[in-house]
């Protein structure tokens, strides 16, 4: 498939488009492993690669935190099963960590093709054959299939597990409390009332709520009550 006939960028609020695909852990389809879970579909550009190496070996030994909170971590990488099996090794062996999440082999970039996982910028991120290799892209998943965050990072660069981790602690707790998380949020942090919470209504959910601007309303939020309270 050429650069030409990429799919449509895929946006917060899409249904996470369906595949079959191979991976470490067996065939999948990926709705069914979903189900009923939030998941964390993440790319690497290439096996036996130095970032891509740091990265699984973090996501490997922070999956517990992720399991927790009812999260399902899934790897994605252009290269084939085969290829994936033995650097899991060196993975472990360097991170002190163990990869137990599945990882999917997409050499021919169908995964990466439907997910627009692609670089337009860097041209020099292809393989001996030219065709584009994925980028370190970030999918957050709910149980609805609904597609709820999106990064996407140059090859060159690691990703911050501990910011997938939030990012995620900070959705559910929002759609659980009806709250909106400031900048540098962590669990345990004030939060913001969600604006369609009428003030009326707030004082008596929120009896400890402060307001700075009609439009900016804090309240305390014990982690006891969070997502991270596992």
């Amino acid at each position: 498939m050429s650069t030409e006939q990429r799919a449509e960028p895929l946006r917060l609020g899409s249904i996470a488009p369906n595949f079959d695909a191979e991976t470490t852990a067996g065939p999948i389809n990926f709705h069914d492993f979903i189900g009923d879970n939030w998941v964390v579909l993440f790319s690497h550009p290439e096996d036996y690669t130095p970032v891509c190496t740091t990265e699984l070996g973090a996501f490997a030994k922070l999956e517990p935190e992720f399991s927790k909170r009812g999260v399902k971590l899934i790897g994605l990488s252009a290269n084939t099963i085969e290829s994936h099996g033995g650097w899991i090794q060196d993975i472990n062996e360097i991170s002190g960590g163990r990869v137990n999440f599945p990882i999917i082999g997409d050499k021919e970039r169908k995964v990466a093709y439907l997910y627009d996982m692609l670089d337009h910028q860097d041209t020099t991120n292809v393989d001996s054959k030219g065709i584009a290799f994925t980028i370190r892209s970030v999918f957050i998943i709910d149980p609805k299939k609904t597609i709820r965050t999106i990064l996407s990072y140059p090859a060159s660069t690691g990703r911050n597990t501990a910011e997938v981790l939030r990012i995620v602690d900070s959705l559910k707790t929002g759609d659980k409390h009806k709250v909106t998380t400031p900048i540098n949020w962590v669990p345990g942090d004030d939060v913001i009332v969600h604006p369609s919470v009428k003030t009326e209504d707030a004082k008596n959910i929120w009896p400890q709520m402060r307001v700075v601007k009609p439009y900016l309303r804090f309240t305390p939020l014990e982690k006891e009550k969070t997502s991270a309270a596992v």
